[in-house]
């Protein structure tokens, strides 16, 4: 098993590109270099600077790497893609520039992050679903033979895989040599799930994963009373590693069964949070991940 351990701007408040109420990009930076990760996710697109001339100096000074980064549109949605072809290209282009792995594809919530308003209907039809696969396809496509990058794609809470019948079936219809997991421990018992099992079983199309954990009664409110993603944030419903649903000592003895070898980047979603909260944090997962034998 070999586990590289990194973080991203997840865990300083970030889940924006813009935003005055998160954490300046300049000091994720210093901090995720303090906490001693070596390896980042940068977050969504246009958090950290675009401008290479200006990223991979700040990243060298502080001996960062980037492992990939993210890009999240409603997938199933076709007036959808040209923006998302054209930000997949400028990520994937970002990605190689700076040496790293691969890019994260996400589809966008269902409903409005703090009011819950639908924009979208929460379980697709066949024709909307059939949109979906066919875009990933097609931005995986484009990642690898224009690129030589591979695409991962992250299910996500409030989208619409989000369930563990829906990214089986996606598993399903998805050819697993162009597609493979993002596989997100949070968001999976988030709504529900158990992400040990779930790595135990379908450990061959995962290739990257997110650590992130839940506070279990925070959880059972947001699911009772159909509390949206955003607000669900604010209450904390994501917590420290070693604190809620996820059994992460569990988890490290499936990775070391099946021989992980491959990323897990450290998430604490929050938003939003005051700037001197995140990074005690941070060298907490550090060291906990540490404790328990990953990374």
């Amino acid at each position: 098993m070999e586990v590289r351990v990194g973080s991203s701007p997840d865990s300083w408040g970030v889940i924006f590109p813009s935003d005055p109420k998160q954490t300046p990009w300049q000091r994720f930076l210093d901090e995720v270099a303090q906490a001693e990760y070596d390896w980042i996710e940068l977050g969504p697109y246009g958090y950290l600077p675009t401008d290479l001339t200006t990223l991979q100096p700040e990243l060298e000074r502080r001996n960062l790497q980037v492992v990939g980064a993210e890009v999240m549109h409603p997938l199933e949605d076709p007036s959808a893609w040209p923006a998302l072809e054209a930000e997949t290209r400028k990520v994937a282009e970002t990605m190689v520039a700076l040496g790293a792995d691969y890019v994260m594809l996400i589809d966008d919530v269902y409903r409005d992050l703090f009011t819950g308003d639908s924009t979208a209907p929460k379980r697709l039809d066949d024709g909307a679903w059939k949109r979906l696969i066919d875009t990933i396809n097609k931005a995986a496509e484009i990642v690898r033979d224009e690129f030589g990058l591979a695409l991962v794609f992250h299910p996500h809470a409030d989208s619409h895989v989000e369930h563990e019948d829906q990214i089986e079936k996606f598993l399903e219809e998805t050819d697993p040599d162009l597609i493979s997991l993002c596989f997100d421990t949070g968001h999976h018992a988030y709504v529900g799930g158990d992400p040990v099992e779930f790595v135990r079983k379908h450990h061959r199309r995962i290739s990257c994963l997110h650590f992130k954990n839940v506070d279990e009664n925070v959880r059972n409110k947001v699911l009772a009373e159909n509390i949206p993603f955003g607000k669900a944030i604010k209450a904390g419903v994501f917590c420290e590693l070693f604190e809620g649903v996820v059994d992460f000592v569990a988890l490290c003895e499936v990775l070391n069964d099946i021989d992980y070898n491959g990323f897990a980047i450290v998430e604490q979603d929050m938003y939003p949070v005051p700037f001197d909260v995140q990074l005690p944090i941070a060298k907490r997962a550090r060291a906990y991940l540490r404790e328990i034998g990953m990374g």
